[in-house]
């Protein structure tokens, strides 16, 4: 104990958020020792799970031979629905998706029966040799033909305001059109995998890679007919999510479960790469019809879509996934009198799921479709029409579903970006190039994104956490939410740090367990670190303030006065280390642990009308992307690419800025060479790396510039940050725009090419002879 001096009172600059740290399990990732799901050490006598699979799309089942399955070498058991302890479901909000076929398959890839052998090979063999004969039926495969047969998994929605038949009356100009976005597969780098190992007095622990440990207890826990508190599912960490492992872990986990069981034994599924990409859902494709009128000057005064995604078989969560669509069609302009509309069609697929952006992106790129067509329409520049219809900042400010935007920063934003990108520029450049390049033809377009955060489900926006304080010094801490490389449990582990006054050395996560905090939200909406970083901020507050109170107490001063920082404690004139101060605190009979919770404020929403608060707050940002295609092969190029995102008080900007790069390309990708193609049978044809494309090293640009906007969030989020998961993949919108407008500059911008995404090569030689056929008819 020491007396403090200036220099000591320059902690008063000490932080622990804002600042760059390394992954807390960086090292480990580098090394090869960050433990998966399937590196945990197995129990004696553990057996391997695989799936038996439909190989029709829409079929009764009318005879289900197993017996050379059960002959197969290693094989244990062969289970069926039949054999499902509870009940044969897996849905998350509507119960309507079984684990395991009962009569009925709906998709090429349903999981019918589970296979129990000695080895994950002995079993994968033994699934390919069950028989079973199908009586066909219709298949509906794609959204327009849902559409058509009205086939939907919910009711359609409808969000209208202000009257829009009289505003397309009072509209000079009207531009009216279709367009398709496919869909995306997650593909994380470790696939669904779960790992079910019996326990005393009929409990589970079930190690599972999953987003939502908390849904996977209840779903285990109904097919095995317990409780919940039978059931313990726990997760370290995933090599990768995206969404794929919200809802959709839920049927590995169940079979796995339901194996280990019946068996008394414990039991591992792990999903080979085709298999799960058979098996589960994928980003929802949306097929447009849109209709909008427009003043001279290009501003919005009348907008009316249709909307209807393929939803798969069952609901899944394709009714929040249309919800947020329909809330985001507005990005970030303006819209007095809009009409919108989305369904979720039932298709003969898989059940489609969440995907980054959750619906988002979706409904954004059909309103940046349509001010992409008005500009060329009257041939002005994109971003001009852009500027021209965003939100105000006193007025023209309420979106269509009823928030009053507070926080918009999207002009002086796209400004910041405009300028530092020099976009006037290389817009003349880029001309004069196209002028001069009969074959090559660069493009250019600077998109923004506004993206509300919060579950659009407000019972979701709720987190728990606990907070450990040791007599040494040293701190562990336990979330609701799950690591999946995104650095989650860094940011968490910074906020209790900074609380505490310590160095993020004394701190230490331990991994997501229903046991520990009950009743989590998945880690899904970008809500990862708000939810759960207030939480534990809610936790190591109250230690903080026992300490506080025990300090002065021995020291004297007033409790506001004391300062944690630095791993020092000063109170009344003295200076402690933190670890003395806490191993007296529990001589003491301090209590040196704490729960802590988060509910966020100010959120509601009437699905019915739909029409509320949904969002706690909005991220913007804005990219600038240039492009070549070559017009012969239909090849491209990104060139260069310049993103500004606005992530509020970062709490680590080295971790924000790798999110926004990483959702950069993933969005690229799902807007260029992602492209899922079903065969007219109903199989998925693109099901393995070999056939279905995602971004590489090579597909990067080599000029990439990612910078984060100077801002603080207006709202009460931890430590005024902003969220970082979700809304930078929206910012890849301009490199389809920079293809769409290089595009157009073969028939001199006067013709709008119509470009559906994935702008697949295929697809950019379509758009091209398009334009060309427009330009010079009969040609």
């Amino acid at each position: 104990m020491n007396d403090m001096s200036a220099p000591e009172l320059k902690t008063a600059a000490w932080t622990a958020v804002g600042v760059s740290k390394a992954h807390e399990s960086a090292r480990l990732h580098v090394l090869g020792q960050a433990d998966y799901t399937d590196d945990i050490a197995e129990v004696r006598g553990t057996l391997h799970a695989a799936l038996g699979l439909s190989a029709k799309a829409h079929a009764n089942i009318l005879a289900l031979d197993l017996d050379a399955v059960r002959a197969s070498r290693g094989v244990v058991a062969v289970y069926t629905a039949r054999d499902i302890p509870g009940t044969n479901d897996c849905g998350p909000i509507i119960h309507d998706d079984p684990i395991l076929a009962d009569g009925l398959v709906q998709y090429v890839g349903q999981p019918i029966f589970i296979v129990v052998a000695d080895s994950h090979d002995n079993a994968r063999r033994a699934a390919k040799k069950g028989v079973v004969t199908y009586e066909e039926l219709p298949a509906i495969l794609t959204p327009q033909a849902a559409r058509k047969a009205q086939s939907y998994v919910l009711p359609p929605m409808h969000l209208a305001r202000g009257d829009v038949k009289s505003a397309f009356e009072r509209a000079p100009h009207t531009v009216k059109g279709e367009l398709h976005v496919g869909g995306q597969e997650q593909f994380y780098l470790e696939g669904q995998i779960a790992y079910a190992i019996p326990q005393e007095n009929d409990g589970m622990l079930v190690q599972c890679s999953t987003q939502h440990p908390s849904e996977m207890q209840h779903v285990v826990a109904h097919a095995l007919g317990l409780h919940s508190h039978h059931v313990v599912v726990e997760c370290r960490r995933m090599g990768g999510g995206f969404g794929g492992k919200e809802s959709q872990s839920a049927l590995w986990a169940a079979a796995a479960s339901i194996s280990a069981r019946l068996l008394g034994r414990a039991v591992k599924l792990r999903a080979d790469r085709d298999d799960d990409m058979l098996v589960t859902g994928k980003r929802h494709c949306f097929h447009y019809e849109y209709e909008v009128g427009y003043d001279d000057e290009g501003r919005i005064v009348a907008a009316k879509v249709d909307m209807v995604s393929r939803a798969g078989y069952s609901a899944d969560l394709s009714g929040p996934v249309a919800t947020r669509a329909v809330c985001h069609f507005d990005n970030a302009y303006y819209l007095s009198d809009v009409d919108i509309r989305a369904a979720c069609g039932k298709t003969n697929t898989q059940s489609n799921t969440a995907f980054r952006g959750f619906g988002g992106p979706q409904g954004a790129i059909a309103m940046e479709y349509v001010l992409d067509e008005i500009a060329r329409n009257l041939g002005r520049d994109a971003l001009d029409i852009r500027k021209l219809n965003f939100y105000g900042k006193t007025e023209n400010n309420v979106t269509p579903y009823g928030q009053v935007i507070v926080d918009n920063v999207i002009h002086e934003l796209v400004d910041e970006l405009e300028g530092s990108s020099e976009y006037r520029a290389r817009r003349a450049a880029i001309d004069a190039f196209n002028k001069t390049s009969p074959v090559l033809k660069k493009g250019l377009a600077l998109t923004p994104v506004k993206f509300g955060i919060a579950f659009n489900v407000t019972h979701l926006n709720q987190a728990g956490a606990l907070v450990h304080v040791y007599v040494d010094g040293s701190i562990l801490v336990n979330h609701g939410g799950t690591e999946m490389g995104q650095g989650v449990n860094t940011k968490v582990m910074q906020v209790v740090a900074h609380e505490l006054g310590v160095n993020l050395d004394r701190v230490r996560i331990t991994a997501t367990n229903t046991s520990k905090v009950a009743n989590t939200s998945a880690t899904a909406a970008s809500t990862g670190a708000d939810l759960n970083g207030k939480a534990a901020q809610d936790a190591a507050r109250q230690i903080r303030e026992r300490l506080a109170a025990f300090a002065v107490k021995q020291h004297g001063g007033a409790i506001e006065d004391v300062r944690f920082a630095a791993d020092t404690v000063f109170v009344g004139g003295q200076k402690i280390p933190f670890g003395e101060l806490v191993a007296k605190a529990y001589l003491a009979r301090t209590q040196l642990w704490s729960d802590g919770y988060y509910a966020t404020p100010g959120l509601s929403w009437d699905p019915k009308t739909m029409t509320g608060r949904p969002f706690s707050y909005f991220a913007y940002g804005a990219a600038v992307a240039e492009v070549v295609v070559d017009t012969l092969t239909g090849e491209w190029k990104l060139l260069r690419a310049d993103a500004l995102y606005d992530a509020g008080k970062s709490l680590n900007p080295a971790l924000d800025i790798g999110q926004v790069e990483g959702a950069f390309i993933q969005g690229m990708g799902w807007l260029t060479t992602e492209e899922l193609w079903w065969n007219a049978g109903g199989k998925l044809m693109t099901h393995a790396p070999s056939t279905y494309k995602i971004p590489a090293v090579s597909d990067c640009p080599e000029d990439f510039r990612v910078r984060l906007f100077e801002n603080r969030n207006v709202e009460d989020s931890i430590h005024r940050s902003k969220a970082v998961g979700e809304p930078p993949l929206l910012l890849p919108f301009s490199v389809f725009f920079a293809i769409r407008d290089a595009i157009s500059s073969v028939g001199g911008h006067k013709v709008n090419p119509p470009l559906n995404a994935p702008a697949t090569c295929e697809a950019i030689l379509n758009a091209v002879a398009a334009v060309e056929a427009a330009v010079t008819p009969g040609a």
